[in-house]
């Protein structure tokens, strides 16, 4: 795998410019062959920046549908991404997980033009190293 090109998606993910990791990220899959499994462990970091990048523009339908994707493409991963802690990954997708389930259809509740959802959004998830 690239080294360098994933490091440096990861790092854009965790600034949360998600757009541009996503950009960076799937220039490294692109180049990975098709018959490796971490090609579909990197394709799930690459749903994930997708997934955030949709919250971030409001997009909940799509970023819960991407992030549901993104989290079985992580099945696994441990063996393609052993340095990174996906553990702690998991458990921060999960939260949003149920974040965005209880987000949805909550943009049609609105008090005077004002979104009422009563739900804060937990920490936007980071991909660390394993300590």
């Amino acid at each position: 795998m690239q080294g360098n090109s994933l490091r440096h998606g990861v790092t854009l993910f965790n600034r949360a410019h998600f757009f541009d990791a996503h950009e960076v990220l799937e220039d490294v899959w692109r180049s990975l062959p098709r018959d490796r499994p971490s090609r579909r462990h990197l394709q799930g970091m690459v749903q994930l920046a997708v997934a955030f990048h949709h919250e971030s523009t409001g997009n909940h339908v799509g970023a819960r549908s991407v992030l549901e994707r993104a989290m079985r493409n992580l099945n696994g991963a441990d063996s393609s991404f052993p340095d990174l802690d996906l553990d702690r990954l998991r458990a921060e997708l999960e939260l949003w997980r149920r974040h965005l389930d209880d987000s949805e259809g909550a943009d049609e509740k609105k008090l005077d033009g004002r979104d009422v959802r009563r739900h804060t959004a937990p920490a936007l998830p980071k991909i660390t190293r394993r300590s």
